[in-house]
């Protein structure tokens, strides 16, 4: 097997533990043992944190996400691969159902836009850097983070960017 073939092999591998682990989590499985590393950990951006192993990753991160939002549609728009390496983006559709960044449940249904990507490690997920829009999610929520001020007034003609 010549070294492209065994990187395009490693890659399916790789993609293939990542797809098995979100049919679990949309599935609403609590055995994320089987997918992750014991070295697992899940680096979120602002707002998000940092989870070192499973159970914080649980405790922190899948759990307060199920009591916030109910009623999950996981959507992924498109999987990449390469090696050790796997990285997908998408949204879930959710119904704003609990607690959530101080905000009392809504009845809202939202859209939570993010980005993945996996590192994977004897056959499960050992390194998860994740970019969820926490933002956006509070903005379909009634609250403007940016307070009028984010670049899509830019975007929609409503202010002049600074140029330097």
């Amino acid at each position: 097997m010549s070294d492209a073939d065994a990187h395009l092999a490693r890659s399916r591998e790789t993609l293939a533990v990542i797809r098995r682990m979100e049919d679990a989590l949309a599935a609403g499985s609590d055995d994320m043992g089987a997918h992750f590393h014991e070295g697992f950990l899940w680096r979120g951006n602002q707002g998000c944190g940092t989870k070192r192993g499973v159970a914080e990753f649980r405790r922190n991160w899948q759990l307060p996400l199920r009591a916030a939002f109910s009623e999950r549609t996981y959507v992924t728009e498109r999987f990449i691969a390469d090696g050790d390496w796997a990285a997908c983006f998408g949204h879930i559709e959710a119904t704003h159902s609990g607690p959530f960044m101080g905000m009392k449940p809504t009845g809202t249904r939202v859209r939570i836009p993010y980005m993945d990507f996996w590192r994977v490690e004897d056959g499960r997920i050992a390194d998860n850097p994740v970019f969820v829009d926490f933002a956006a999610v509070l903005v379909q929520l009634g609250r403007d983070v940016f307070a009028g001020e984010g670049w899509e007034a830019y975007d929609r003609g409503e202010r002049t960017p600074p140029a330097p």
